[in-house]
């Protein structure tokens, strides 16, 4: 299993061995704690709840969860695994629960998926929200930013997904085929190439990326 939780640190700009130059964004990744492992056998299915960072409080339900594994985890996930059990240098074990996981699960050049909330932007028009063209600003008209029509006389009613003006941002937003650029093992550090969703310190899930697979984290 490859999917930890990270912490967005910033970008910056890294240079390889030929001089090349490359935007990346740096994440903070794990340590982080199974704190708990569920079956098919058990709950119906195969999953890992991973936690990551330190709370300051935690409820009574949520204690009660991170009892077993002792964690204090600020921010619990739960990914979907095929199996719980990994292979591990070339012996098959199982996932328990307090195992820690770190980013030296991950190697420089391999694909990742990062999923995360992007930045919410507010109420935003059309033009910002959906790249629409304004009206002319000559001849007398006045639809400088108006979204112009939004349906026909019939039938009598605006159909659902139509593009208009609302909340823009503050939405899950995946980015696949990320490529791991550098990783520091000492510090928890792990750079990939180009731009992450979410704000500064926003937390992220960081994942091996495969194609024959849908995005299985809850």
């Amino acid at each position: 299993m490859k999917a930890l939780l990270a912490k967005k640190v910033g970008m910056t700009q890294i240079f390889d061995a030929n001089g090349k130059r490359s935007g990346v964004t740096v994440l903070q990744v794990g340590p982080c704690v199974i704190t708990a492992v569920k079956s098919v056998e058990t709950d119906g299915y195969n999953a890992v709840q991973i936690g990551f960072g330190e709370a300051k409080k935690i409820g009574k339900s949520v204690a009660g969860q991170l009892k077993k594994s002792g964690a204090k985890s600020a921010v619990l996930k739960e990914v979907r695994t095929p199996d719980v059990k990994v292979l591990s240098e070339g012996e098959t074990t199982t996932l328990k629960v307090g195992d820690e996981l770190k980013v030296d699960q991950f190697k420089v050049g391999e694909q990742v998926q990062i999923s995360g909330i992007s930045k919410g932007k507010g109420f935003a028009g059309t033009i910002k929200r959906h790249n629409f063209h304004r009206g002319p600003k000559t001849h007398g008209s006045h639809n400088y930013r108006a979204p112009g029509s939004i349906g026909a006389g019939y039938p009598q009613h605006v159909f659902k997904g139509q593009k208009m003006a609302g909340q823009m941002g503050n939405d899950k937003v995946t980015i696949k085929n990320q490529k791991v650029a550098m990783i520091d093992t000492e510090n928890n550090l792990l750079a990939v190439v180009g731009s992450v969703p979410g704000p500064r310190k926003g937390i992220v899930m960081i994942q091996s990326f495969d194609t024959s697979s849908k995005e299985a984290s809850e």
